[in-house]
């Protein structure tokens, strides 16, 4: 048939195309021929046109199997819009009444439609069986057809069921679709449909106009957000976080903040989330914050940053969301924050779920905290993750490209981990061969014997942080790959067998360190948050004067960190200086406040410092709420511990928001708490520490005082020394 059909005429008749991308035509006359078809493409690519084609052109119904009303909506009205045949295009799904059912059915007995939209729950559901036997069927298409597959990044177990009912209506071929799958994931999902001859068209994963990027995730988390959108005024972006609880916050932040923000999740309502995504497609806001559940329906070519707020499950999740900006080939800013937190809070997550998921679950998440500390060009390390060969050394378009580190030789590193693969005979993951190679004895290296074999601790006298690079860069370059049945296993390559018997020079960069207690300098189009050296210790020195004028030790005019705020943020007025971290009312009234800001004016004038945009980084209601309450509490001589039981909050988290509330200069009397819970000697001796000492430190303080006191007290006496001292 494909042969009788001028495709390109077609395609401006239905379309208004002159062209084809890349392999659509191709795909299409594959299905036109009757034969089943799998498409990877990336988001952007032109999947959609790949079936609604034909479907227009070959007698009969298409089945499209999709996971999302909205997305059946979305292209239902598409479809409908280009085509002057009444019910031309359907969706079935439980959205519609038994009218709306009817009139589909009627349009499909009639001829008139062509497409037929479908969720996998109601394909299976007995009377659409039933009613669809009935239809001549063109052939089904499987959209997201990476849901079949339990090593996919949106596994739904009904998508496992389709072969079965499709065998039940009645064959056609199949076309599967999908914008994300590594080999794993294809070869799994051509089993599971039953068509493993199946033609594979692969669209090439780079997308060379993102740009990515990992930073270290701290506590100015929100913060660092702002001050990126602020940085790109009007450009729509979407924000990812995994918790529903933290898109609220966020959302709410953003438009303390004047940013034209919504929240989108699926425990909103319909109507609410339809209004969402219409004011993101008209621009009405210019963020949403969401979890996952947002963006696989929405066709809006111009988002100018994804910004992942926690990292995701997998790298085939993280690509695909990154994968919906910059879809008209504009720019398009790929920002995640990174934190080991996180991704151990998210292997926690697992506990409870089969033995075979938490597998699974674990080895995504292993690459996807690759992909966030590797040195490497993040494009190479993607595009080989889906299986492609980016051959250039420096993509120019991601911060490891731009800010390179320095390569070391690791020629005979490789050598250490090639043998130890192979006596190991190729039969376990990299971190066994990593515990291997340095001469861990793990219980399960004891319960293989391995620990007898001459190669266990060959790499022992090495730095222990190469093995994980070398291995991963090793994966890049070809000398290793990864079996794709057994995920995960490490198989030495013939290229790798030759660098065993002759060695060539083999370069490699170590991982970047994401270290919790630090914060990181952000960058990006040349905007810093860099602190100012000459500043900072001119703040130090004029500290110094204060505490000495006051017989008050520094630490209580102002905290370090506050200090290293004022030394990046540049605040010129007592207004500013509230947004400073620890700076609240109580210390603005204080006579010395003036001074630091005196101070830092008279240095910008002097050293023509261009200050980054006036960012006033609120918080919202709900935080000072509680702050508001815990003071109202205390005021009324309610036990400390009693509070935070009325909160909800754990008390170590009930001192943390007292300690800021006298840190930022507002005055607490807890006296009567420790009169109750503390004698009078031991609160004097905490309290005479903190008079003697240059330091605030907790640490430094328990290993003074901890044989005698426990860090609880320590804390409270410190809450009450600071109170009295600074506010």
């Amino acid at each position: 048939m494909a042969d009788k059909v001028n495709l390109t005429e077609a395609l401006k008749k239905h379309f208004g195309f002159d062209k084809f991308k890349g392999d659509q035509e191709a795909i299409i006359r594959n299905v036109l021929d009757g034969n089943d078809t799998f498409v990877l493409m990336p988001t952007g690519g032109g999947k959609s046109l790949c079936y609604q084609l034909p479907s227009l052109l070959m007698e009969g119904t298409a089945i499209i199997i999709s996971p999302l009303i909205a997305l059946m909506k979305n292209q239902v009205d598409v479809i409908s819009n280009l085509s002057d045949t009444p019910g031309v295009a359907h969706y079935l799904n439980s959205s519609l009444n038994k009218a709306a059912i009817d009139q589909v059915k009627a349009d499909i007995r009639a001829g008139n439609t062509k497409l037929l939209y479908v969720a996998p729950e109601s394909l299976t559901k007995e009377d659409n069986v039933e009613f669809l036997r009935s239809v001549k069927i063109s052939f089904y298409a499987i959209d997201e057809a990476h849901c079949i597959s339990e090593w996919g990044h949106d596994f739904r177990p009904e998508y496992r069921r389709i072969r079965p009912i499709i065998n039940e209506i009645g064959r056609a071929p199949i076309i599967a679709l999908t914008a994300t799958a590594t080999d794993k994931v294809r070869t799994d999902i051509k089993k599971n449909l039953g068509m493993p001859e199946a033609q594979e068209f692969k669209s090439s994963f780079n997308r060379s106009n993102l740009y990515y990027e990992v930073r270290q995730k701290t506590k100015d988390v929100d913060k660092d957000i702002i001050k990126f959108i602020k940085q790109h005024p009007g450009k729509s972006g979407i924000i990812y976080c995994l918790s529903r609880k933290k898109v609220e916050e966020l959302a709410a932040i953003l438009r303390a903040n004047e940013i034209k923000a919504a929240a989108y999740h699926a425990g909103l309502d319909s109507a609410t989330r339809s209004q969402t995504q219409d004011d993101f497609l008209m621009e009405k806001i210019d963020v949403i914050v969401a979890t996952i559940a947002f963006g696989m329906g929405i066709d809006k070519p111009d988002v100018r940053f994804v910004i992942h707020y926690d990292i995701p499950k997998s790298l085939e999740g993280y690509y695909q969301e990154t994968g919906r900006s910059g879809r008209d080939g504009g720019e398009g800013i790929c920002l995640a924050f990174y934190s080991q937190k996180d991704l151990q809070k998210l292997d926690k997550f697992m506990e409870g779920k089969p033995v075979a998921e938490q597998d699974i679950g674990r080895q995504l998440l292993q690459e996807t905290a690759a992909y966030a500390e590797t040195s490497v060009c993040r494009r190479k390390m993607l595009l080989h993750y889906f299986g492609e060969i980016y051959d250039r050394d420096n993509c120019g378009n991601c911060d490891n490209c731009r800010h390179p580190k320095e390569k070391i030789q690791a020629d005979r590193q490789l050598v250490i981990a090639l043998n130890a693969i192979a006596a190991i005979k190729e039969n376990f993951r990299s971190d066994y061969v990593i515990d291997f190679i340095v001469g861990r004895e793990t219980e399960e290296i004891l319960a293989h014997k391995h620990h007898d074999l001459e190669a266990f601790g060959s790499g022992a006298d090495e730095d222990e942080n190469i093995w994980n690079p070398l291995i991963r860069q090793a994966l890049i370059a070809g000398y290793l790959k990864k079996e794709v049945e057994n995920y995960g296993l490490l198989k030495i390559t013939p290229e790798g067998k030759k660098f065993m018997k002759k060695t060539k020079p083999f370069m490699i960069v170590k991982d970047n360190e994401f270290n919790e207690d630090e914060d990181t300098v952000l960058e990006h189009d040349g905007v810093t948050g860099a602190l100012d050296p000459t500043l900072n210790s001119m703040l130090i020195d004029l500290r110094k004067k204060v505490s000495k004028k006051m017989d008050r030790p520094p630490y209580v005019i102002f905290q370090d960190v506050s200090l290293e705020q004022m030394a990046t943020d540049y605040p010129v007025t007592l207004e500013e200086l509230k947004n400073i971290q620890g700076v609240g009312e109580g210390k603005i009234k204080q006579p010395y406040a003036k001074e630091f800001v005196n101070l830092i004016k008279r240095y910008c004038e002097e050293n023509d410092i261009v200050r980054q945009a006036d960012l006033r980084v609120r918080t919202v209601a709900k935080k000072s709420m509680l702050k508001v309450s815990i003071i109202q509490s205390i005021d009324r001589q309610i036990a400390l511990d009693d509070i935070a039981n009325a909160k909800g909050i754990e008390f170590e988290e009930l001192l943390d928001e007292v300690e800021a509330i006298v840190y930022s200069g507002t005055k607490l009397n807890i006296d009567y708490f420790l009169e109750e819970v503390m004698d009078e000697d031991r609160i004097d001796d905490i309290y005479d520490y903190f008079k003697e000492s240059d330091t605030d430190d907790l640490e430094t303080a328990l290993e003074e005082l901890g044989e005698d006191c426990s860090e609880d007290e320590i804390r409270l006496v410190r809450i009450k020394f600071i109170s009295e001292m600074a506010n």
